[in-house]
């Protein structure tokens, strides 16, 4: 039996206190697209742990991938060292990601990728001999990490910087975009008219720009236009400023496109991504960037990014990422994600109608509900959970990013269990 008093009494959760107002719910195993209670039930698990299991849970390929690494080399410092998966693995994500970024840090998690690409842009900016610019330009909305660099170009209120205001770094934010993905309408001049009045006034001190690209997630799981990074792509070329695409919540395909920023046809300066990348079975990111930056940043002193986690590189991760992009690129996933899409709109979008919801919108495997009122996640979960569906609501959100492999009927009964949280949160 899982001992719940002692996890009660010592150990802490996600965003919570010790003890936690609601206990956690003990989990025994997990298998396929399901989350399997100590008590037997099974529930459906609508969120992708935090939405990186694209695959469901327990895949045999994966498995097996990280079973032969671990007969061999579970791990080894990558300082001074390299191995055939972390080279096959950043050969990949070459390969896959927009040209022109060519060169790969592998890092521990999604916020230390986050945390590499700021290192990255300030490094690069103090080589070209102009270290002034040491500020980011972010925008409302956007979420990035909880380490403190990433946390710094998080939105200011959903990111806590009145807690820690003494200690983080003052950037800059712009409004967040226009609400409402349009993949072909234009961007209105004025939604970054002020990001652009941002970028005038302080063009000496901006080392680069950071975003989500299409999908605003912890901050509010908010779509925007493609047009609008394309505009901020120009912004940054004519202000000659880097462009950062924080990739780690969409990119292996959650929005429909391999990577979001395909939706806007550019290419970033920096990418990171991070989630997804393993399928869900260990922690482990990179960041990548272009050759230009690379070459600045090493030809002068220190010569190095001043970056090196313990585990960067893990062979035992690098090996499961490898099989787990060879799934995803060998898998019907774009019929997938439409399809899932097309599921969520038909189930989810009648729900616009009910009495304390604010809206519906769904993209690519992303359904969101957005109710009202911000204080009744804990009504939504708890009624979710009766209806056989693992959901995690946040303030005025209830959300599913559901594994691309879920069934028909699984999908089915994921919708039943959002429509069954809202009814109960709107109570």
């Amino acid at each position: 039996m899982i001992n719940l008093s002692y996890d009660r009494e010592h150990v802490w959760h996600p965003y919570s206190c010790l003890p936690p107002p609601s206990p956690p719910l003990p989990v025994a195993a997990t298998e396929g697209r399901h989350i399997i209670l100590e008590d037997g039930r099974r529930l459906v698990d609508g969120m992708s742990s935090w939405w990186c299991a694209i695959h469901g849970y327990n895949h045999p390929k994966l498995l097996a991938a990280a079973a032969r690494q671990l007969k061999t080399m579970p791990h080894v410092m990558f300082g001074g060292l390299t191995h055939e998966p972390a080279i096959d693995l950043a050969e990949q994500l070459v390969t896959l990601t927009p040209a022109p970024l060519k060169k790969v840090f592998f890092a521990d998690s999604g916020s230390v990728s986050v945390e590499v690409a700021m290192k990255l842009a300030l490094q690069y900016w103090m080589a070209r001999r102009q270290p002034a610019r040491h500020r980011f330009l972010a925008v409302r909305n956007g979420y990035h990490g909880d380490t403190f660099g990433a946390m710094s170009v998080t939105d200011p209120v959903n990111g806590m910087h009145r807690l820690f205001s003494g200690v983080l770094p003052k950037h800059l934010f712009a409004p967040a975009p226009l609400p409402g993905f349009a993949e072909t309408r234009d961007e209105p001049a004025e939604d970054i008219a002020a990001l652009s009045r941002l970028l005038d006034a302080h063009r000496e001190e901006i080392a680069a720009i950071i975003i989500e690209p299409i999908v605003q997630g912890a901050g509010g799981m908010r779509f925007y236009r493609p047009a609008y990074l394309r505009q901020l792509r120009a912004l940054a070329d004519d202000y000659n400023v880097l462009l950062i695409f924080d990739e780690i919540a969409t990119g292996f395909g959650r929005t429909g496109r391999l990577f979001a920023s395909e939706w806007a046809g550019i290419s970033p300066d920096i990418l990171t991504v991070g989630k997804a990348l393993t399928g869900g079975m260990m922690t482990l990111a990179a960041t990548l960037c272009t050759e230009e930056i690379a070459f600045t940043l090493c030809s002068n002193p220190p010569r190095a990014l001043m970056h090196g986690p313990t585990f960067m590189a893990n062979p035992t991760a690098c090996a499961v990422a490898n099989a787990s992009i060879d799934l995803l690129l060998d898998s019907p996933w774009q019929q997938r994600v439409q399809a899932i899409e097309a599921r969520l709109r038909d189930g989810l979008n009648d729900l616009a109608e009910l009495e304390g919801v604010r809206d519906v919108r769904v993209l690519g495997a992303i359904g969101v509900v957005e109710l009202e009122a911000d204080d009744r996640a804990q009504r939504a979960q708890d009624a979710a959970v009766a209806a056989g569906v693992w959901l995690r609501p946040f303030g005025r959100l209830v959300y599913t990013m559901p594994a691309y492999n879920i069934t028909e009927e699984e999908l089915a009964q994921l919708i039943e269990g959002m429509r069954h949280a809202v009814e109960a949160a709107c109570a």
